[in-house]
């Protein structure tokens, strides 16, 4: 077990890591870990995370309340709280406003397609929880039916949360979701979201189970789902259905129908 000094040295290298990798401004997002049954060691309200020391991480209870130090824990610390009660493997809770993902999350867009192999292993789906007030239960609420099979959760209007069984692994899934969430807006600017085949997703929830990786495979959209889904919401759109399901030929058509709509899309006046 670490010592308390190497908790609080992690959680205040996280948030330096969140603030310079402007996942978060002022004093937005808010951290913690989880050391033992009734312990938990939290960032500060109010204050900016990429500024914090080690002195000014403050220990609570499973009720949020203060245990020690001098400072007010994060003003949402009952949906960290919730999250532990949730599912015991989880030990460390990142909570941040990475701008892309966030985008997402404003424009009401949940990030689940099967695209890239590394996401699809390491994450899998990134659900989209309802708003919720920040600071309130009504943050914790609509995040709960998705915790046991998720570890990265789109907040409505909000930001990011994503868990792990240590602060580092859950400070890399906030990385991987806003990676990911880069990919996926260039993909829709260029047309459609090329989804993997469940044969492919069915390969690599065999490598996620070699690795160990915790719990049921979250569901994610397929190229079939998204096909269905598509041919639902606008059966007289075939340009987007191509380019959410390409075709079995290969990447050269997909290629090739990614390039026309880009030459298409420039000559628009």
């Amino acid at each position: 077990m670490q010592s308390p000094y190497h908790v609080k040295r992690a959680i205040v290298e996280v948030g330096q890591r969140i603030y310079r990798n402007g996942y978060v401004v002022s004093s937005d997002g808010n951290i913690s870990v989880r050391v033992s049954e009734d312990r938990i060691w939290a960032t500060p309200s109010g204050l900016c995370k990429g500024m914090l020391a080690e002195d000014q991480i403050v220990l609570c209870d499973m009720d949020g309340k203060r245990v020690s130090g001098t400072l007010k824990p994060s003003s949402e610390i009952g949906m960290h709280l919730m999250l532990y009660r949730e599912r015991p493997d989880i030990r460390a809770v990142v909570h941040a406003h990475p701008p892309t993902a966030t985008g997402f999350a404003v424009a009401g867009i949940p990030l689940t397609p099967c695209v890239l192999p590394e996401v699809v292993i390491t994450l899998g789906a990134v659900p989209l929880a309802a708003y919720g007030t920040p600071g309130t239960q009504e943050i914790s609420e609509p995040i709960r039916k998705y915790v046991q099979d998720h570890d990265a959760f789109l907040l409505q209007n909000h930001g990011a949360t994503t868990v792990g069984p240590d602060l580092m692994n859950a400070y890399f899934k906030m990385e991987t979701l806003e990676h990911f969430a880069k990919i996926a807006l260039v993909a829709h600017q260029l047309g459609g979201v090329g989804a993997l085949s469940n044969a492919d997703v069915q390969k690599l929830m065999g490598i996620r189970e070699r690795l160990g990786i915790r719990g049921e495979f979250p569901v994610c959209d397929t190229r079939e789902m998204l096909k269905m889904a598509q041919e639902t919401r606008c059966p007289t759109c075939p340009h987007r259905a191509e380019a959410t399901a390409p075709k079995a030929d290969g990447d050269e058509a997909l290629v090739e129908a990614v390039v026309r709509r880009v030459l298409e899309e420039l000559k628009k006046p």
